[in-house]
């Protein structure tokens, strides 16, 4: 079992304990995660970038915890492999940027 896996497994457990799975639909785990990242953009709201790179550690961590459960759980219910999603997603951008066109600039690349 991977480090994925064992996380996955671990808050399933949680979960289940709790009888939560029932609360747990596609709607309410995608809204729980933006939700959850709206929480994470909160804490660099109004900052520059020094003050950005400033904020608290302890709070970014246990946002992007939140942020990891929720989609983990959400990939879950799907039977998504999150290893095999995510590389998926890295070569189809591979292809969107290549890197002799993309290297160094934030252009979308509808625009390269």
């Amino acid at each position: 079992m991977n480090d994925i896996d064992k996380i996955t497994k671990a808050l399933v457990e949680f979960r289940d304990a709790r009888d939560w799975k029932q609360f747990h639909d596609s709607k309410n785990l995608a809204t729980a995660l933006s939700i959850e990242v709206a929480e994470l953009n909160e804490l660099f709201l109004w900052k520059d970038i020094a003050d950005s790179e400033g904020v608290d550690k302890e709070r970014i961590k246990e946002e992007l915890a939140d942020v990891f459960a929720y989609a983990l759980l959400l990939a879950e219910k799907h039977g998504f492999d999150v290893k095999e999603i995510v590389l998926e997603k890295i070569a189809k951008n591979n292809q969107k940027y290549p890197v002799e066109k993309a290297k160094g600039t934030a252009t979308k690349y509808t625009e390269l």
